[in-house]
């Protein structure tokens, strides 16, 4: 699987050895970090990674770069392959030094197309009850409140009809 690219970012897949290095806080040669990279949520998906090293095609975890720098600032991510349904579950973090820029809707879009492109019929996402920025992202990128629980809020967004044709939420695909 390659690099998902949008407008400002770069999503790279995960590798079993780059999930090791994040994991140990080393990044690899010729890669660079923002301050406050990985984050610990960063960690937890690598270390899934590291837990399973299957090959998960499009439906692992991405290290989150800027198109400009090549900084990692975070991670995103679905949570495994689709289940016997078509849904996957996905997950996105910024370090602090990037948030409130857009990053993480542009990069949860990009998740969004790749899910759809590769036959998923739901993709669903939640976050603290608390946590209205990341409320904003995944509203923004298309995806509407389904249910709630003490703590935290679901969010989905859903597609019928033909694989891989436009875009998320039934636009149509171009600029």
């Amino acid at each position: 699987m390659g690099d998902l690219v949008t407008a400002r970012l770069v999503l790279h897949p995960m590798t079993g050895d780059e999930a090791g290095w994040l994991v140990a806080g080393e990044p690899p040669h010729g890669v660079r970090w923002a301050p406050g990279y990985p984050t610990d949520g960063d960690v937890v998906a690598a270390e899934r990674l590291l837990r399973t090293l299957a090959d998960t095609g499009p439906f692992g975890s991405y290290e989150i770069r800027l198109r400009e720098d090549g900084a990692a600032v975070g991670g995103a991510g679905f949570h495994g392959p689709a289940d016997e349904d078509g849904r996957v579950t996905i997950g996105y973090g910024l370090v602090p030094s990037a948030r409130g820029r857009g990053y993480a809707c542009e990069a949860l879009r990009a998740l969004l197309v790749c899910a759809r492109v590769h036959g998923v019929t739901c993709v669903r996402g939640d976050a603290d009850h608390e946590n209205i920025a990341s409320h904003h992202v995944m509203t923004a990128a298309g995806m509407r409140s389904v249910e709630e629980d003490e703590r935290v809020t679901y969010f989905e967004i859903a597609w019928t009809g033909g694989h891989g044709h436009g875009r998320p939420g039934g636009r149509p695909a171009g600029p």
